[in-house]
């Protein structure tokens, strides 16, 4: 585990089930090298032999996931650095896209922006009742670019314009049920984790070839998306460094 104020990354296996759990003290953003830790720690997981199922959680009791951090977004000075800093979400993306084993992702609070990428990129959803989402970026003045071809892909183009166009509004885990982001939910936390454990028990125990074939043809014909998410990632790049956005992240954080 790597903790500084970058964040934490932790992995451990047990029975057949590797738990990746990632914390931010700041509602659980993402810094590039959180997201770096978080990328390299589901490749190192997907290898690793002695266990044949991922859950994917957050630390904490507030949000699932606060999205990029705008520490970092206000620092970036060039399209390097910003092509550099999205590409950070690009492969976690493309981590969980190409990682052998089935990922189930544990959703216990809000989620917004890029965190919804990374539970569009699950397998498998199981949330709380109270974990509502925003696709935020177009109210930043980005896109979500990135993150478009995973929430694409679970919600179809018609949801996923929903998110995008209507960028300010929160929508209630019933409408992410309804629209295939989560796949379960469930009335409180406790619960929550009693059906994590259940199901990443069940998978833990299935024939492993037959869950190494599922995952493949979850995923077919997304071979193109180490080189489309790069050039998602030049998009955003660009529009971070506008005026636009600098003064959105510059009024958000002295509000």
């Amino acid at each position: 585990m790597r903790k500084n104020s970058d964040g934490t990354v932790h992995y451990s296996s047990q029975k057949n089930i590797g738990t990746i759990e990632f914390y931010h003290p700041k509602g659980n953003s993402l810094p590039k090298a959180l997201l770096t830790n978080l990328a390299e720690t589901i490749t190192k997981a997907g290898e690793d032999e002695s266990n044949q199922i991922l859950v994917l959680k957050s630390a904490g009791e507030g949000a699932f996931c606060g999205g990029a951090s705008f520490d970092e977004l206000m620092k970036i000075s060039n399209f390097d650095e910003g092509k550099d800093f999205f590409m950070g979400f690009a492969n976690v993306i493309n981590s969980m896209r190409t990682c052998p084993k089935l990922i189930l992702c544990r959703v216990h609070g809000k989620t917004v922006g890029g965190g919804i990428g990374i539970v569009s990129a699950a397998d498998f959803v199981i949330a709380c009742k109270g974990a509502s989402i925003k696709l935020s970026e177009l109210s930043l003045g980005i896109g979500p670019f990135v993150v478009g071809p995973a929430v694409g892909r679970k919600l179809g183009v018609a949801s996923f314009a929903t998110l995008s166009l209507d960028a300010d509004t929160w929508y209630d885990s019933e409408w992410a049920l309804n629209n295939g982001l989560f796949n379960k939910v469930t009335d409180s936390v406790a619960e929550l984790d009693t059906e994590v454990q259940r199901l990443s028990k069940a998978l833990s125990e299935s024939n492993p070839e037959a869950l190494t074939n599922l995952k493949e043809i979850l995923w077919q014909a997304t071979g193109h998306w180490n080189s489309t998410l790069e050039q998602r990632a030049e998009i955003s790049g660009r529009l971070v460094l506008s005026e636009y956005t600098k003064r959105f992240i510059d009024s958000f954080q002295n509000s």
